[in-house]
């Protein structure tokens, strides 16, 4: 009986011992069209060591045209034109620029270019921003699809013009 015992307890110990696979911070948004648009998508996001890897899909674009696309201050979608999510996330104080660019917004993100079906997708690892909680995190910041390119010049926006899509990006 003791055989029994100590053998169903090595098992139990064991099993408590075994670790469970390391699941990296995640996050998603849902894009949907603001008023008067069609586009819409979705995005993820995947904290990748110092990096986030960021994955979007957007469809109902202008066809063949280059879209600036944003992660802004504040995840609200109710105003209808994407105005509520207000500027650019910039928890640095740095101005506006290239993706590329040390010298940019934390929510400087790649342009979507649409395809001659008005379909665009975006893959990329962006660096200062994080999906773990802490200053530089997104969860909770709104994702902007603009209806023409970033310049990577103007400040403080890219003159990228009006929103076309906005989704808040809600962790897991």
């Amino acid at each position: 009986m003791k055989t029994i015992f100590a053998g169903a307890a090595a098992a139990i110990l064991l099993a408590a011992c075994q670790t469970t696979p390391y699941e990296p911070p995640r996050a998603t948004a849902q894009l949907l069209s603001t008023k008067g648009s069609k586009a819409f998508g979705e995005a993820t996001f995947e904290q990748v060591g110092d990096k986030v890897r960021v994955s979007i899909f957007v469809q109902g674009l202008k066809p063949g045209q280059e879209h600036g696309l944003h992660i802004h201050e504040v995840g609200d979608c109710s105003s209808g034109d994407g105005m509520s999510t207000k500027g650019h996330f910039n928890p640095q104080g740095k101005p506006h620029g290239h993706y590329s660019s040390a010298n940019r917004h934390a929510g400087d993100l790649p342009a979507l270019k649409a395809n001659k079906s008005g379909r665009a997708k975006v893959e990329a690892d962006v660096d200062i921003i994080t999906v773990a909680p802490g200053p530089a995190s997104i969860v909770g910041r709104g994702l902007i699809v603009h209806a023409a390119p970033d310049d990577y010049t103007t400040q403080p926006t890219g003159n990228a013009g009006a929103r076309i899509a906005c989704g808040v990006i809600r962790a897991g």
